[in-house]
């Protein structure tokens, strides 16, 4: 065998084991490499896992790394932060568990409403009171763990910006922010219950009896007490929270609507009208009258009502706050307007009636003088009583000038010539009609007073003998004008028609008057006399003189025969027919106003002429009717001659003015006189 080949077979068989041995390696290698790479697939998460957890991590390892006193410190520092933050987001929650109470209605339950809504403000007090703390705390210990390093930068950073954007939080707006806005939808709900409140329980006070009467002075006070007690439980919640003026607002448009809904009833259209609306006081008489009732209604009745209301409502809150709600409710409801009519009245034309009128509105406010004091007294009424005096002092002015001119306008109508129909002229009718109104238990107090206290500005004085002289004065002149208009008419018979009818009036309109009794019996009955004594004359210059023209002288002892006399009578008929008929032409437009003084001349006149005339027709009255033209002279039957006397005199339709019919010329005009024309008498 050869060495060589088995050296050669040695060498191979190692290169196989060792090939093996190698394979078998690599085998082993790839197995294990294999389950690495698995293993390491496996760790892949993991690992990342760890690489975001570091950062957490090395925060909660850097303390052990920080300074020991600082980490010492760090404990006392948070638990100091936690503290008032932990208390403030507690009663943060119990706010929010406030919310569907306060969402509710109140008037379901107001007194737990209200109990409610005060524990939300006891929260916000404290919420406003510790916020700022709790967020103080943290932010210093925010600082503090910046300035050692105990927290991680990033972590700080954060931190830092949320506590900047609560204490941005915290200075606009903190209570918005803290409740959502729940306390101011708690104390809208709060305001609208204060309106339904007075809305359902303001109800309009009946007056559909506008006459008056001698009410009550104080009326009741309109709102129950219950509700009185709920409007002031409101009131307190809501002046807490700065409402005050919402509610005085709600308050003054309720209860003002009210009254005007009350003051509705009395149809008080005419209080707006203005002076140029109306042509005289008289056009609006009824009108003034309707004023001063309707005026002390509303003063003791309806301003009365909210004047104790207000003090009811707000006496808490304090005198100027009710005051000056009752001066807007009154200013709104319409006092101010009542005023102003009154004022408009003052600056209408000057006329004598205006005085009459002005004084009633005197009389009416004066009635009123407490009330207005009591109501209107305060500083906020400044402008209704700033009104009232202005209207009072136009009033007195008004009344003493017409008052003191009445005098110089009587004795300026002197001037004028007297009425040609006789009749008594409208000067007399007014004056001793409108003279007994003004010393009339109505008027006179009133006028007097009104005269002193015009009287009293100048420093004068004045009283009630004053007065009554002034009016005497006033007659006398009115008496004086007749014995001139007496004068004045050129024929006697017209001259003593004027002075009967004259006389007689004053006579008969002053009897058993204030007038009457001062002037005196003895120069009332010389009025009667003078009367008696014209009318005489009247009767004797005029009607008398007719019945000599039927004279009988000659007819009976006439022995002309028969025709002879009927030539007489024929002629002495005509004769008595043509003064007849001229006398009744002439005094047919003639007047006597008075009825009784018209109706006792007419039955004097016929019994002056009718016997004589039936006597004489009945006598010779035969010779004419058989005459061809004896309608010529036996023109007048008895019953037609009476009835023509009977009808002398009459009065023309509204011819003559009163206080009850508007005089259409006795007034002043624009101030100067009683109107200066022949029109004023005639």
């Amino acid at each position: 065998m050869d060495l060589s080949v088995t050296s050669n077979d040695g060498k191979n068989k190692i290169c196989i084991d060792n090939l093996i041995a190698a394979r078998k390696s690599l085998k082993l290698s790839l197995e294990k490499s294999k389950i690495l790479g698995l293993a390491l697939e496996k760790a892949g998460p993991r690992l990342e896992e760890i690489n975001q957890r570091l950062p957490s991590l090395e925060a909660a390892v850097r303390p052990i790394r920080a300074d020991k006193d600082a980490l010492a410190a760090v404990g006392g520092h948070i638990n100091r932060a936690v503290g008032p933050a932990a208390a403030v987001l507690k009663v943060f929650d119990a706010v929010h568990g406030l919310e569907k109470s306060l969402l509710s209605d109140p008037r379901n339950d107001l007194p737990g409403y209200l109990s409610v809504l005060k524990r939300l403000e006891e929260a916000l007090r404290f919420l406003g009171d510790n916020c700022g703390l709790a967020i103080q705390w943290l932010e210093d210990i925010v600082e503090y763990l910046e300035d050692n390093r105990v927290a991680e930068g990033r972590y700080l950073s954060n931190l830092k910006t949320s506590l900047n954007g609560l204490r941005e939080l915290q200075n606009d707006g903190e209570r918005i922010h803290l409740d959502g806005g729940l306390l101011d939808a708690a104390l809208d709900k709060l305001e609208n219950e204060f309106r339904r409140l007075l809305t359902d329980h303001s109800v309009p006070l009946p007056m559909s009896s506008p006459s008056l009467g001698e009410q009550a002075c104080i009326a009741p006070s309109p709102l129950p007490v219950t509700v009185i007690q709920k409007l002031q439980a409101i009131l307190g919640r809501l002046i807490a929270n700065n409402r005050l003026e919402k509610c005085i607002t709600i308050y003054i448009e309720v209860r003002s609507s009210n009254v005007r809904a009350s003051l509705k009833a009395l149809d008080l259209d005419y209080l707006e009208i203005s002076v140029s609306e109306f042509n005289d006081v008289q056009s609006i008489e009824g009108y003034i009258g309707q004023w001063g009732k309707h005026l002390e209604f509303a003063v003791k009745h309806l301003f009365e009502a909210e004047f104790k209301l207000c003090n009811d409502v707000f006496e808490r809150i304090g005198l100027d706050v009710w005051m000056g709600c009752f001066a807007k409710i009154a200013a709104q409801a319409g006092i101010l307007a009542f005023l102003q009519f009154g004022k408009t009245i003052t600056e209408s034309k000057k006329e004598p009636l205006k005085l009459l009128k002005l004084l009633d509105i005197f009389a009416s406010l004066n009635k009123l003088r407490l009330d207005f004091n009591r109501l209107f007294g305060g500083v906020a009424c400044i402008e209704i009583q700033n009104l009232t005096r202005d209207l009072i002092k136009s009033v007195i002015d008004g009344a003493a000038e017409i008052f003191w001119e009445i005098f110089i306008q009587v004795e300026l109508q002197r001037q004028i010539p007297p009425p040609k129909d006789g009749s008594i002229p409208k000067l007399v009718c007014f004056i001793t009609e409108y003279c007994n109104k003004l010393l009339g238990d109505e008027y006179r107090p009133i006028l007097t007073q009104v005269i002193v206290i015009h009287q009293s500005w100048k420093h004068k004085k004045f009283q009630e003998v004053n007065l009554v002289n002034e009016v005497l004065k006033i007659i006398k002149a009115v008496d004086l004008n007749l014995e001139t208009w007496v004068k004045a008419y050129g024929d006697g018979t017209p001259s003593c028609l004027f002075a009967m009818n004259s006389h007689w009036h004053l006579y008969k309109h002053l009897k058993g008057t204030k007038i009457g009794e001062l002037m005196g019996d003895a120069w009332l009955k010389e009025h009667e006399q003078y009367k008696e004594y014209y009318a005489a004359i009247f009767l004797r210059e005029s009607w008398g003189k007719l019945p000599g023209h039927l004279s009988r002288e000659g007819l009976i002892l006439f022995s002309g025969g028969r025709a002879t006399a009927r030539d007489l009578v024929k002629k002495r008929l005509k004769t008595f027919n043509e003064a007849f008929d001229d006398m009744y032409k002439k005094q047919s437009g003639w007047v006597i106003s008075e009825r009784d003084l018209r109706e006792k001349t007419c039955q004097l006149i016929v019994q002056t002429i009718l016997p004589v005339y039936r006597s004489y027709m009945q006598t010779y009255g035969p010779l004419v009717e058989q005459d061809a033209s004896s309608s010529k002279y036996a023109k007048y039957t008895v019953q037609g001659l009476e009835q023509m006397l009977l009808s002398l005199f009459q009065p023309r339709r509204e011819r003559y003015g009163s206080f009850k019919g508007r005089p259409t010329g006795s007034k002043f005009d624009n101030g100067v006189d009683l109107r200066r024309t022949a029109s004023a008498v005639v």
